[in-house]
This record gives structure tokens, C-alpha cells and sequence, in this order.
């Protein structure tokens, strides 16, 4: 029997070319945030959610800590919000990512529901199931009762080339395409699942922060990525920080001050000019028009990413 303490979950490889034939199953890749659920059987207490690196993330979704009637359970999954258009939006969720008081919790899940789309099985009624084929952990998950848990398990699909087109077509995030036979095995990137994401959208560490001109409110973030020669500067990006995004950044980048730049590049004068530099920690997502280029093009900020580290980067859209 797998222990009680959920595992990491494992992860997708980018690929280059939606993989052909009867070996593989094709899914949609979900714009939210990676979890394990896990039910304990001899407690009692409920649905357990854990982030992709393993924080308690329980009492941020409520409305999905209702356990199905078969009991002592791991299962993995994307946490989801949709937006206006009805499409999944990682930006929905990030309101809600940081709250943790009982009375403000409740009232966004009531504002801003999230569904929980279950797409493995790790543990099915105290047996260990990672070492199966996903046609038999598919199986298994398809059998549960889920009337009522907030959670939903989404459909495969045969024709993964259709449903890259289709996905792109919706405006969703891209697809995740997975061999039959491929084990789970937590905490490991495999080839044996494929990411195609459509979006140009990645993660990047903060190095700085901008006020706005003439004031002191918190404007634009200075982002890198992480290199094998340290954090190379990327861009200044101030597009997406309304009012609300500005507060609750202002209160994260709260202590993380230095007196020097932790790019090792040399940031242009009309980014660095009236910089605070940070200590690089802090991780969020960028969207941006075009890959590529040494700067973002037109970026826009997205959300902090406090699921993530920057040891993370480069698998940050997992």
C-alpha cells in the first residue's frame, strides 16, 4: 500500500510532433493548477490537496474537498476556473490561490467555482495502481462515483492531430498525449507523456520591480529565466498589473529587497533606472507575442506562480 503522504506527480516532456497510432491516447492540457487528491480511508478527514511540489493546498478549494463514496484514494488532476468566454483561465484562479481565510475562501468559491478535472489514479481503495497501464488506472477512474466532489474525469481521445486543431481553435491551452502502457511514476519526467501547448505563455523569476512614474505604487516586474549562467534578464513587463495584482505583489516583494541586480546580463538603462532589485524567489507567468527572441515581445503578466519554484522553470507549465 502506498504511504498516506501523496507523492509528486509525474510529468509531461515537451514533444515536437503529436505522436500517431494505436499506443497512445490524447488528452486536453488544462490552463490551471496541478494537484493530488488524496482520501484517507482510516481517518476519516476528508479530501487532502497538495500542490505539484507538494504544499497543503486544501483550504484554498473547498467546494472540491467532498471525497467520492469509495474511499482511500490518490488521484491526480487539474484544478480549473473558467473564464468569461467559458474557457479554462489560470488568471480566474489566481485571486483565489493566496487566500486563506475561512469567510474570504468561501465567499470567492462561491464567486469563482473550480472544478477539478481527475485525470489518473495513483491509489484505488488502499492498492497501489502506478505500476499498472493507464488503460486499467483509466478504467478504474472512470468507474468512481463523482456526483457531488467538484471533480470530473475528462475524456480521451483516439485522433490526437484533431484535437491539437480542435483545442487550438477553442483557444485552450494545447493537448497531452500518453502511451497506454505507460506506468505512473511520481516525480519523473518521462517521454512516455507529450505536452503541445499553443499558447506562448511561460513562467519567469522576478528580479525588480518599477513603481508607476511620478508615484510609489508597484508597475511593472523585471523577469528572468533561469540559465546554466545564472538568471538571464528577459524583460520588463507592466501590461496585466491592475490595482488588485499590484497590492498583493507589493506585499509579496516585501523583505525580498537587495542592493544589486540578480541578472547576471546587463539590464538596459531604461529598464534598470529606478529599479528595486529583489532577491530572485518569487516565480509568475508571462504571456508573450512570439517565441524566441532574447526579450519578451508585448508580454503580459498572468499570475504568480506560487506553485512553483525557480529550480521549476523550464517544466513550468505542467
Amino acid at each position: 500500500m502506498m504511504g498516506l503522504v501523496p507523492l509528486l506527480p509525474m510529468l509531461a516532456t515537451a514533444g515536437s510532433h503529436v505522436p500517431t497510432g494505436d499506443d497512445w491516447c490524447h488528452e486536453v492540457k488544462w490552463d490551471g493548477v496541478r494537484a493530488l487528491a488524496t482520501v484517507d480511508a482510516s481517518t476519516g478527514a476528508g479530501v487532502r490537496l497538495t500542490s505539484r511540489n507538494g504544499n497543503d493546498i486544501t483550504g484554498a478549494w473547498p467546494e472540491l474537498t467532498t471525497p467520492p463514496p469509495r474511499r482511500d484514494l490518490v488521484v491526480d488532476g487539474e484544478i480549473i476556473a473558467l473564464n468569461e468566454r467559458g474557457l479554462p483561465d489560470f488568471r480566474v484562479l489566481a485571486e483565489r490561490i493566496h487566500v486563506r481565510k475561512a469567510t474570504a475562501v468561501a465567499r470567492l468559491a462561491e464567486r469563482v467555482p473550480a472544478t477539478f478535472m481527475v485525470f489518473d489514479l495513483l491509489r484505488d481503495g488502499g492498492e497501489d495502481v502506478t505500476g499498472r497501464p493507464l488503460t486499467e488506472r483509466r478504467e478504474r477512474l472512470a468507474a468512481l462515483d463523482l456526483a457531488g466532489t467538484g471533480w470530473q474525469v475528462p475524456s480521451t481521445y483516439d485522433d490526437g492531430a484533431m484535437l491539437f486543431d480542435a483545442t487550438r481553435a477553442q483557444g485552450l491551452e494545447g493537448i497531452v498525449s500518453k502511451r497506454l502502457d505507460s506506468r505512473y511514476r511520481p516525480g519523473e519526467r518521462t517521454q512516455h507523456w507529450l505536452k503541445f501547448a499553443h499558447r506562448h505563455r511561460a513562467s519567469y523569476v522576478v528580479g525588480g520591480w518599477r513603481p508607476q512614474t511620478g508615484g510609489t505604487h508597484l508597475a511593472a516586474l523585471l523577469v528572468g529565466e533561469p540559465t546554466a549562467g545564472g538568471l538571464a534578464y528577459r524583460g520588463r513587463v507592466g501590461s496585466g498589473i491592475g490595482p488588485k495584482q499590484s497590492k498583493l505583489l507589493t506585499q509579496l516583494v516585501a523583505g525580498l529587497a537587495r542592493s544589486s541586480s540578480p541578472f547576471v546580463d546587463e539590464v538596459p538603462k531604461v529598464d534598470a533606472q529606478g529599479t528595486n532589485w529583489l532577491e530572485p524567489v518569487l516565480v509568475v507567468d508571462i504571456d508573450t507575442h512570439g517565441l524566441g527572441y532574447e526579450r519578451l515581445r508585448q508580454p503580459s503578466y498572468q499570475g504568480l506562480r506560487s506553485d512553483l519554484a525557480p529550480d521549476d522553470l523550464g517544466n513550468a507549465d505542467d
